[in-house]
């Protein structure tokens, strides 16, 4: 009797606690300190803090980082403790550790699973099958939730368009739009990401971390971090986003590896190294599916580090190809590259390329040369530094490629996303690439053989090329090299 009473008295404390969560905290952080529309996720975050610390935090806020104050009474504040302390060992748990829910849809359909998350409005379920279902109240039931058109790639679909049929948002209501919710990724520092959204999930990365999110209320689901390589002398201070196929995530990390995570979970997969981050390779863009392959680059041409193309299993992991963007000796394309060795010639592959499932084609932007401001050491074309390259999906072999800025001297890598389109071209239907280049032109080819059918001027100042002539060259202008004492271009 003595203990049940005690453990009567307890329930009672935490009742207390969490009212006095509820009426002060939960608006910024959720009904369960997960996160809500204005403040972030708290059960992690409270292992920093002793006792004193969190009535400290509590009372004086954070200003500079909008937590206001909150004059919390002494015997309030120690319930309120209590119930904080019970968030942070919940968030110690593993999501399957969860409390385990029965609900009813608006459907009619009743549901199992293990809670991950709930609000005022909002919940979210791991079934037993471990996949997540979003739902929202409506009354004592839930209605189910998802995207109704996803966004699962860096530029939304394979052929790198970046555009949607949605029509919710128009020119007559964007004026109206207004923050629903938010979510900081602490220590992150900058953000380069783009939100990939797939049924209702979202997910968005800093450098080496993944988070999952429930896109309708941002909740957080899952949160996927390892160790940041700080050895680094070059490079992976940023991270692009992700790619999802089925139920995996894929991502680069700053070490130069690509990693695959369960997208309901994350849970890691497989680690695949894509080169020795000793030598200067670092990865930073977001991954493109293709079939059953992933595809993905590498950073670091500036510093010594060669680029490459590299396609991996997506459910085992293991290497399929590599394409290399400077040939080795020997190599066809090695002739262009007359001086020193051709061992650090640079032209890296880091940014994300586009795929035409139709044709079985990856299309791939290559960068710069090492010294890029100095090509004595380095004579010839220096292929393929500046290419599109168009490359077989399942093999990797070559089948055409375009450079841009033969020998550049200027820095104007053509990693510029390849736009993929089917249209008329003179009145035929053609499938069409469309390029606009760093180097100040823009470009169309037929993308099935590479044929150049357009490269037009689109900058207004454009000082070093007078136009690109009959052979797909650019005619040079004197005066346009850097010299040690400058050149305006």
């Amino acid at each position: 009797m003595i203990i049940s009473g005690l453990a009567l008295q307890d329930i009672e404390a935490v009742d207390v606690g969490r009212k006095a969560f509820e009426s002060r905290c939960a608006g910024c952080h959720g009904a369960d300190g997960n996160g809500g529309d204005i403040g972030p996720p708290i059960g992690w975050r409270l292992e920093a803090y002793n006792d004193q610390g969190l009535r400290s935090l509590i009372r004086n806020g954070l200003p500079g980082r909008g937590m206001p104050p909150s004059r919390v009474p002494s015997p309030e504040m120690t319930q309120l403790l209590n119930f904080l302390r019970a968030i942070q060992q919940r968030a110690r748990a593993s999501p399957m550790a969860g409390r385990k829910l029965q609900i009813q849809t608006t459907e009619g359909k009743t549901i199992e699973g293990y809670l991950l998350g709930e609000g005022f409005d909002d919940l979210q379920l791991r079934t037993a099958d471990r996949r997540v279902l979003l739902l929202r109240r409506a009354g004592s039931r839930f209605r189910e939730v998802t995207s109704d058109t996803d966004w699962p790639t860096y530029n939304g679909d394979p052929g790198g368009n970046r555009y949607t049929t949605l029509m919710q948002i128009s020119q007559d209501n964007i004026r109206r739009l207004a923050m629903t919710w938010m979510f900081t990724l602490p220590g992150a520092g900058r953000l380069e990401v783009t939100p990939v959204v797939v049924g209702g999930m979202m997910y968005v990365t800093g450098p080496d971390e993944c988070f999952a999110l429930d896109a309708g209320s941002g909740r957080e689901i899952w949160h996927y971090k390892r160790r940041r390589t700080r050895a680094m002398s070059v490079g992976g201070d940023a991270n692009r986003g992700v790619a999802v196929a089925s139920d995996r995530v894929f991502m680069e990390t700053n070490n130069a590896h690509i990693i695959a995570l369960n997208r309901f979970t994350g849970e890691l997969l497989w680690d695949s190294e894509l080169a020795d981050s000793r030598k200067n390779y670092f990865a930073t863009s977001a991954p493109l599916p293709a079939g059953d392959l992933v595809i993905s680059g590498v950073g670091g041409g500036e510093h010594g580090a060669n680029g490459f193309v590299a396609a991996h299993d997506s459910k085992t992991g293991k290497e399929i190809w590599r394409f290399s963007t400077v040939p080795r000796p020997g190599e066809p394309g090695s002739e262009t590259w007359q001086g020193e060795n051709i061992e650090h010639g640079g032209a890296p592959t880091w940014f994300t390329g586009s795929y035409d499932p139709e044709l079985d084609i990856v299309y791939w932007p290559t960068g710069n040369p090492s010294r890029e401001y100095n090509g004595d050491l380095r004579k010839g074309d220096n292929l393929y530094s500046d290419c599109m390259l168009a490359l077989e999906r399942k093999t990797g072999r070559l089948k055409w490629y375009y450079q841009f800025t033969p020998h550049d001297l200027w820095d104007w890598d053509a990693t510029e996303t390849p736009v993929l389109v089917d249209a008329p071209w003179q009145g035929q239907p053609r499938k069409l690439m469309l390029h606009a280049d760093r180097n100040g032109f823009f470009y169309v080819f037929d993308r099935r053989d590479g044929t150049l059918l357009l490269a037009k001027q689109f900058v207004k100042y454009l000082t070093w090329s007078s136009g690109i002539g009959p052979d797909g060259r650019p005619i040079k202008l004197p005066g346009q090299k850097p010299t040690p004492a400058g050149t305006k271009v």
